[in-house]
């Protein structure tokens, strides 16, 4: 526990590939069952490639039917042909969302009857600001407000499943950042895509355990996740000083996803609301003057369903 506690403070050795095999030796070898997932049905968004590619192979190992939700079709065809040969027998396939696009995140979730596990892995890291096409800032969009718009009109399939779970998968860089509340959209300030990439980090680690509450009496649990340094195709393309930097220490794409795969699998399900990393719960502050204040993550849910519009249910 202490050596646990050590590596994560530490984080080059915590988020890198010896801090995974190094907690790796005490996890159960029966956890998550073989079968844990078997005829549950999960949606993972951005799994053309890297952790929502990985993730998805990892349900699909466990036994779900797996929906690859990508933006770019032939993309994820391609992850998709990958994921069949990693995992002959699995049940998956693709389907078309931009989730930063309101009308593309209601045209897909009219399409999913029945969900039983939800992740949202989808991500940008621009290089200027860009807005959607309802006029958010392109990460506020991706990262927050198409996920929740998403969860929202999923709620109903979500509601009907024995054991409903929404997984948020984050970044260690949120512990850079306070949450924004007053400036959620990016406006003030000089705008740098790294940092708006963990604004909306730390906002979905604040966001869950409110969210937590807010669907709890739907039976549905929200977890939120960082995969430490994993060697992603994302990685490479926004940030290749760094993975240049850090590359001999960083994940396989499959160790980064393994916490997201546990908390979707594991039984019981863990405790909601909560920020996990290697299949543990972490603090979600470590630098004086990131702490919201209180009432700030619950007001800028409201400006979130607010920006979403009416769910129509």
């Amino acid at each position: 526990m202490l050596l646990d506690t050590l590596l994560d403070r530490t984080v080059v050795v915590g988020y890198s590939r010896f801090g995974y095999a190094l907690r790796r030796r005490t996890w159960p070898a029966d956890d998550p069952a073989p079968d844990a997932l078997r005829g549950r049905v999960a949606l993972v968004t951005g799994a053309g490639s890297g952790l929502g590619e990985a993730t998805a192979a990892g349900l699909a190992r466990l036994g779900a039917e797996v929906v690859l939700v990508v933006r770019n079709v032939e993309r994820g065809e391609r992850a998709l042909s990958r994921v069949r040969a990693a995992v002959p027998e699995a049940k998956v396939r693709t389907a078309r969302c931009d989730v930063a696009d309101f009308a593309s995140v209601r045209e897909f979730a009219a399409t999913e009857p029945r969900v039983d596990v939800l992740v949202h892995n989808a991500g940008v890291l621009p290089p200027r600001r860009e807005e959607s096409v309802a006029g958010h800032e392109i990460t506020f969009a991706t990262h927050v407000l198409g996920p929740l718009l998403l969860t929202e009109l999923l709620r109903p399939a979500l509601r009907a499943s024995a054991d409903a779970r929404v997984i948020w998968v984050s970044s260690g860089g949120m512990y850079t950042q306070k949450l924004a509340a007053d400036d959620p959209e990016y406006r003030g300030g000089r705008y740098r895509g790294a940092t708006a990439y963990a604004r909306t980090k730390r906002m979905q680690v604040e966001l869950t355990p409110t969210l937590a509450e807010r669907w709890r009496p739907d039976g549905i649990a929200v977890h939120s996740t960082h995969p430490g340094w994993a060697d992603t195709p994302g990685l490479a393309g926004s940030l290749p000083s760094f993975r240049r930097l850090v590359e001999p220490a960083l994940r396989t794409a499959e160790e980064g996803a393994d916490t997201a795969v546990w908390l979707a699998a594991t039984r019981p399900g863990p405790p909601a609301g909560r920020f996990w990393h290697d299949r543990r719960d972490r603090p979600t502050h470590l630098l004086p003057g990131t702490r919201p204040a209180p009432g700030d993550a619950e007001r800028l849910l409201r400006f979130c369903l607010d920006a979403i519009g009416p769910i129509g249910r």
